[in-house]
């Protein structure tokens, strides 16, 4: 792939902020699907800056902390090119095991100082609360990170996972420029009343795992094609019948992918993208040849037509079997 001449920008929401049309989750990189390596990623990094994809996407419960620092080692000396968004609020004990949700004050101000430190930046320009913490009251969060505004530490304000009533109570307190939720072809339920909300408040949608998790990117069929630490291997989704389930469904959207002239992966993206210019997919990868295959997306164009007959594919709701995460963290998203 040449590198492109102009990356289409979005703006998220009515902040003022503005990323590339696709922007880069990093998470792979470090943890959750299988091995990584970290030359490799920040190669993946730079070409994604030369192409003109400039929206990072981190936390600090990628590694955890490692993402952070491997971003931070791939950005040095090339501040100025990135618009650079990390989140807080998912807790993890040294050995990486799950301790809880923390939006206290307190915590957002160590876990910012932190983030800022492992990145080696002076201001993160987009801080997500991971999760909602139903012991802290949103407005008290919200306010905290909002002195972190003026301190000059961040620039913009998010939310990923949150639902409609503690979007609007958080925009009360400050403006939110961007709600971070699931959004893919399978998982259409954002629009029942999550991307309404995020609309009738002016704060842009960035959507993770535009890919399913990878199955929508078709070299998945089975669970043996994932390494044993792959995380997906909990994930309902990529378990027995569910599983089975979803490649049927993947199957079916590459047959209609094949007569585009495109990927299943380049077609998940391209619909992603077409719902809308205040939404900004992110998809992920830790290798160059998936980044390139994943920004041809932004050369397909789908009509009113291709659109109604992926609806028939992919009904709104959600198209795929089993839940998005293990139980226990189901209770968790959209709060």
């Amino acid at each position: 792939m040449e590198k492109m001449e102009k990356m289409e920008k979005r703006q998220l929401g009515r902040s003022g902020l503005t990323v590339s049309g696709v922007g880069l989750g990093c998470m792979g990189m470090s943890e959750f699907y299988g091995p990584g390596d970290d030359a490799e990623s920040i190669a993946t990094i730079h070409r994604a800056l030369e192409l003109g994809v400039d929206f990072l996407d981190t936390a600090d419960a990628y590694g955890p902390y490692t993402n952070e620092e491997l971003v931070g080692r791939a950005i040095r000396g090339r501040r100025h090119e990135v618009v650079l968004a990390t989140k807080f609020g998912n807790v993890r004990g040294p050995e990486g095991q799950w301790v809880g949700i923390n939006g206290s004050p307190e915590y957002v101000r160590k876990a910012c100082e932190g983030s800022l430190r492992r990145l080696g930046v002076e201001t993160i320009d987009l801080y997500y609360q991971h999760r909602v913490d139903i012991n802290t009251p949103i407005e008290e969060t919200v306010a905290a990170m909002a002195r972190l505004v003026e301190e000059g530490k961040i620039r913009f304000l998010g939310l990923s996972e949150a639902g409609p009533q503690t979007l609007r109570r958080a925009a009360g307190v400050h403006p939110i420029a961007a709600l971070q939720t699931e959004y893919s072809l399978w998982s259409r339920d954002p629009e029942e009343e999550i991307l309404p909300a995020c609309r009738r408040l002016g704060i842009g949608f960035v959507g993770y795992s535009p890919l399913g998790r990878g199955l929508l990117g078709g070299t998945i069929r089975k669970a043996d094609d994932l390494t044993a630490d792959d995380w997906r291997l909990q994930s309902p989704r990529y378990q027995g019948d569910n599983l089975a389930h979803n490649v049927a469904l993947v199957e079916k959207v590459e047959t209609f992918a094949k007569a585009k002239g495109c990927s299943s992966a380049q077609l998940a993206i391209a619909w992603a993208l077409a719902q809308g210019k205040d939404i900004v997919p992110i998809p992920g990868t830790k290798r160059i040849k998936y980044l390139e295959q994943n920004l041809a997306a932004l050369d397909i164009t789908l009509t009113p037509q291709d659109l109604a007959a992926l609806d028939a594919v992919t009904p709104a709701g959600s198209a795929a079997a089993g839940d998005r995460y293990q139980p226990a963290m189901m209770g968790y998203l959209n709060g």
